[in-house]
């Protein structure tokens, strides 16, 4: 049972970090708008809007304990890909040690709660 409430805390506290980062992406979109990758087409906000959405979504279906398999899998799929198209990207081209030494928190961090999601689809039932 005490394993059980645990997991359960640990699943909300990284409810409430995804709804803190998507409520982020709706209020600023200015300030992630320069981390899209020049590769997507041109779509002003939209690109952070998508992953704002998903992060909410997200933190819903932890919190509601509903699609959490789901939710837990697109959240991992999403952040590696943040990984792949935009923090190693910029590490590997970054001129500046600060620019540099911030890309690679965000890859770890990312990487880091995508592992987390695997783990929480992998144990939920739902």
């Amino acid at each position: 049972m005490q394993e059980q409430t645990i997991s359960r805390v640990a699943i909300i506290l990284l409810a409430l970090v995804m709804a803190v980062f998507g409520i982020y992406h709706f209020m600023y979109p200015q300030n992630l708008v320069g981390y899209v990758p020049s590769f997507l087409p041109a779509a002003g906000n939209l690109w952070v809007y998508i992953p704002g959405a998903a992060f909410i979504l997200t933190a819903i279906a932890f919190i509601t304990n509903k699609m959490v398999k789901a939710a837990a899998y697109l959240l991992a799929v999403l952040l590696i890909i943040f990984v792949l198209t935009i923090h190693l990207p910029n590490f590997l081209n970054a001129g500046d040690a600060d620019v540099k030494q911030g890309s690679f928190v965000n890859l770890l961090k990312d990487t880091a709660i995508a592992a987390f999601a695997l783990h929480i689809a992998a144990n939920s039932s739902n």
